[in-house]
């Protein structure tokens, strides 16, 4: 397996982008596509050494991790696309021959609908997508799909397998997974706790809460911030602590 950065580096994708990962063996497969960058796409040419693209899997549809699809396909037109938005959608537990062995595909929603993680069992390794990172959390973009609800359960699901590695979409492999999870875990619900004193102190509004939790961020951390405090208050809607009326969000009595 070659790890290939898509060498889109940012604010929100990290200092080397979005990682991709190349599967050569009997049939070579590219998990997520990058951004279409020309050295991304020579490095794969590289690493697949005169051979085919046979397959690209998406871990889901942001497009850190599939605008490079276009790009792709011009230079391999008859690589296979397949993600949980694709026309031949993938299955949640579904077999898929990738280099010389196989994965399995696992639903995993929350940072978006169509999230997949793809789980080698043999070497107890996942490709994780944005489900996990080192270094930093994840934003659920609740404006655009996100569900806190579902991304926790993604969490346990994940943590269930007991990977001995995780390779995420972002930064290093995760050497230890089942204890960045239980970090996640914690950091979620301390963040629900802030939040929720924000509410009982009389910050009403989505942004007021922001700028009490998290105080003066860059304009583009504050967007996430505010994506992940608008996840949080509609998990609590859901669950009946909090309520809505006109956009204000008060606790439940």
């Amino acid at each position: 397996m070659l790890l290939l950065p898509a060498g889109n580096a940012s604010e929100w994708t990290g200092p080397t982008g979005t990682n991709t990962y190349l599967l050569t063996g009997r049939t070579t497969a590219l998990i997520d596509a990058g951004v279409g960058n020309p050295a991304h796409l020579a490095a794969i040419e590289r690493g697949l050494e005169g051979r085919d693209l046979d397959l690209i899997l998406l871990t889901h549809s942001h497009s850190d991790h599939m605008a490079g699809v276009p790009a792709l396909l011009e230079r391999w037109p008859h690589v296979e696309i397949r993600s949980g938005a694709a026309p031949r959608p993938i299955e949640d537990g579904e077999t898929i021959a990738a280099g010389d062995g196989t994965l399995r595909a696992l639903h995993t929603p929350g940072h978006a609908p169509d999230h997949f993680c793809f789980a080698d069992a043999e070497r107890r390794e996942v490709y994780c997508g944005d489900l996990l990172r080192l270094g930093g959390t994840i934003v659920i973009p609740a404006s655009r799909g996100g569900d806190l609800r579902a991304y926790l359960e993604s969490l346990r699901r994940i943590r269930d397998l007991r990977a001995r590695r995780l390779w995420p979409g972002h930064g290093p492999a995760i050497e230890e997974p089942e204890q960045l999870i239980a970090q996640y875990v914690a950091h979620r619900e301390a963040r629900e706790a802030q939040i929720v004193a924000a509410l009982r102190q009389g910050h009403d509004t989505p942004a007021a809460v922001v700028a009490e939790v998290y105080g003066s961020l860059s304009p583009g951390l504050m967007a996430a911030a505010a994506e992940s405090v608008l996840a949080h208050l509609k998990k609590l809607v859901e669950e009946d602590v909090v309520e809505t009326v006109e956009g204000r969000y008060g606790l439940r009595l």
